[in-house]
């Protein structure tokens, strides 16, 4: 094992300065995963569990999701909530049992709901109660994306060392091309926000910038057709 006193931050500049990996880029058919961009965890000063790290997030998102519906493409947001007993949160749950903890953000409750500064298309967006770390674990995602014929995941939102990276996994696991836009996630601390992006960049997803995530998105020819309908 190799040893530094070098901080996450600096060790993710440095491989992003120099990257060591090809990346995997665009396919035909991207998704956008927006992971977890609810109050509980968007609204600082609100909320204990809450956390920002780059101020203009939610209005990057916002432009990759416009981007996206405007060529077709699914967009997807997930967020966690649980039934009253918190027993959908299994064993996660039973480490604390405050106000703040898991599982006990509610359905219906005010830490439930998605940031107000997003925009959500309710008619054409993927809203998915997810109730683990990762988006796909145990809901419907994958069948969702092979009905679209979805090959490229571009994964946002929090935490980038929590539900962002256990998506992101899951993602590669399931053979999609996957991206991540370094200032569309957020974590609770420096360290593990830059480690975690670090890690992702060099296994598992071509970590971008936002600029660089909309000029791929960009060269990506729009989808005429209806999901679905015959080639």
């Amino acid at each position: 094992m190799q040893t530094s006193d070098k901080t996450a931050r600096q060790l993710f500049a440095e491989v992003k300065a120099n990257p060591t990996r090809k990346r995997f880029g665009f396919g035909r058919v991207p998704a956008l995963i927006n992971v977890d961009l609810q109050k509980a965890y968007t609204q600082v000063g609100a909320f204990a569990t809450a956390y920002e790290t780059d101020p203009r997030q939610l209005e990057y998102v916002n432009a990759l999701a416009a981007e996206f519906r405007a060529k077709g493409f699914p967009v997807v947001w997930t967020y966690v909530a649980y039934m009253e007993s918190g027993e959908d949160c299994g064993v996660w749950g039973t480490r604390t049992n405050t106000p703040d903890s898991l599982q006990n953000i509610k359905v219906g409750s005010a830490r439930s709901e998605f940031d107000d500064r997003l925009d959500i298309d309710r008619k054409r967006d993927i809203i998915i109660n997810k109730r683990m770390a990762s988006a796909f674990f145990e809901t419907n995602l994958g069948s969702i994306f092979n009905f679209h014929g979805v090959d490229t995941v571009v994964v946002t939102g929090g935490s980038t060392s929590g539900c962002v990276r256990a998506t992101v996994v899951d993602s590669l696991q399931r053979s999609y091309r996957t991206i991540v836009p370094e200032e569309c996630t957020a974590d609770k601390h420096e360290s593990p926000h830059f480690a975690n992006l670090y890690d992702m960049m060099l296994k598992y997803a071509d970590v971008l910038t936002i600029d660089e995530t909309l000029a791929q998105l960009r060269q990506v020819q729009a989808r005429t057709q209806p999901p679905g309908a015959p080639r």
